[in-house]
């Protein structure tokens, strides 16, 4: 289902259709002052696509708007109220609220000298994929936080220990990210290692810190995850590949490579590594299914 507002500010005019099985909200332009989307100028009777993270410019970038996606934790299905991992048919399912939020700049109108400011609309739209940023949001999945990130423990984490890192700095993925957020994620990695450092087992369970190549959850997180990968919710053979394989990029590469690039990239065909066959990541022995891997994990761990 499709969700339309338009969107009026004294001296411009727009129209968003958020598009809930997609993600993402399609900006068109019907007045004449210039709108623009990041730095891409959107021009009358044209429309753009704007994900969350980036940034709405109304009326010669006076204006700027933010789309952000909050999830709707009620539900409407109660037959079943333990919580799963969410999948892409989730998206046609939940309910959430896309909130324009503005940072208003007033200026006097030319003619009346009285103050000129934009209004804000909320859009009924749904997508699974926004969830971290409600999660972010939440104290009680709080671990740990400082005036640039936050730590939360995994929904349905894949070990016994399990935690993301996540920005405040709205970063929607690894393409996002540019040589000046090399800071960013080497505080990240710091309080990570600050994470493994105070865990009771961290004597005993070795960890692995890095991110998904090809995130199904938008905003950048960092995944700090222990290899004994002892838990209910590690379902499946895109589960396990997904931390594996080099489909999991350690947060070193990915820092070296944006302090030698610029900017981060991921190889082509780097999804197909989620199809692999399972293998032990310890002695790299093939598997045949999730039960006899988890089952061979424990030999490895019980020494």
């Amino acid at each position: 289902m499709d969700c339309f507002a338009i969107f009026f500010c004294r001296s411009g005019k727009i129209e968003l259709k958020a598009e809930c099985n997609k993600g993402y909200v399609k900006v068109k332009q019907l007045g004449l002052n210039p709108t623009s989307v990041d730095s891409a100028v959107v021009g009358k009777g044209n429309e753009v696509k704007m994900k969350p993270g980036q940034h709405l410019h109304v009326v010669n970038q006076l204006y700027p708007y933010t789309v952000q996606f909050k999830e709707d934790l009620t539900g409407n299905d109660k037959r079943d109220r333990r919580p799963r991992e969410p999948t892409e048919e989730d998206g046609e399912k939940q309910k959430s609220t896309l909130t324009m939020k503005a940072t208003i700049h007033t200026e006097k109108d030319a003619v009346s000298g009285s103050p000129v400011e934009a209004t804000k609309t909320n859009v009924s739209v749904g997508h699974w994929s926004q969830g971290l940023k409600t999660s972010m949001q939440d104290p009680s999945m709080q671990v740990y936080k400082d005036d640039r990130v936050v730590v939360i423990t995994d929904k349905y984490p894949k070990a016994r220990y399990h935690w993301l890192v996540l920005p405040w700095q709205s970063i929607p993925s690894l393409k996002a990210l540019r040589e000046e957020h090399c800071d960013l994620l080497k505080h990240m990695q710091q309080v990570a290692d600050r994470m493994v450092q105070q865990c009771p087992d961290s004597g005993s369970v070795r960890f692995r810190m890095g991110y998904h190549a090809i995130p199904s959850m938008s905003h950048i997180h960092l995944h700090v995850i222990s290899q004994d990968f002892d838990s209910p919710c590690l379902k499946n053979k895109k589960h396990w590949n997904s931390f594996t394989t080099d489909y999991f990029m350690p947060s070193h590469d990915v820092i070296r490579m944006l302090e030698t690039d610029g900017r981060v990239t991921v190889k082509e065909g780097t999804s197909e590594l989620l199809k692999l066959h399972l293998r032990c990541h310890v002695c790299h022995r093939e598997i045949p299914t999730i039960p006899a891997l988890k089952e061979h994990i424990k030999s490895h761990f019980s020494k």
